[in-house]
């Protein structure tokens, strides 16, 4: 049974905590949508400031939507198009500090300003992405994109 804890410490040893708690929610499962199910409530459990977390997955050529903690979201993303769909298609995480800024955003929630898009890969595939919304204006930093690629690296071995 997972119980919620309180993050306590800086900002790096919680992101390390919350990496290990993915890793031990998920080990032994093998279903994909049970696994991204219960990252995506793990990171909304643990994030504070966001309005949407979850993923989207790759699907004959667009993202699909997945699992995920939030406003009912876009149903389909084709790539290339908007923050999603860019991630898919470079492969590369994207941090948008405004997102009103980003040619093309795709607003499936009004209220997001800023978000960060790290691609998911399964045998050197992109598999699809994992999405994360703030209603405020530059709430991600270096840290948080670079433990959510941990994250997002973690979470691979269970896909």
């Amino acid at each position: 049974m997972f119980q919620s804890k309180q993050y306590k410490g800086t900002k790096e040893e919680q992101y390390q905590l919350l990496i290990k708690q993915l890793d031990a929610l998920l080990e032994g499962e093998p279903d994909e949508i049970a696994n991204l199910s219960n990252a995506s409530a793990l990171l909304n459990q643990f994030l504070e400031d966001v309005n949407w977390v979850g993923f989207y997955i790759w699907k004959q050529g667009e993202l699909v939507l997945g699992p995920f903690q939030g406003l009912p979201a876009c149903v389909r993303i084709p790539s290339g198009k908007g923050v999603c769909g860019t991630a898919a298609a470079e492969g590369k995480t994207q941090r948008i500090e405004d997102v009103h800024a980003f040619p093309g955003h795709i607003a499936c929630d009004a209220a997001s300003q800023s978000e960060i898009v790290v691609p998911l890969f399964k045998n050197g595939e992109i598999y699809g992405v994992l999405d994360i919304d703030s209603p405020s204006v530059g709430r991600f930093d270096e840290m948080d994109e670079s433990y959510l690629n941990s994250f997002a690296n973690t979470l691979e071995k269970y896909l």
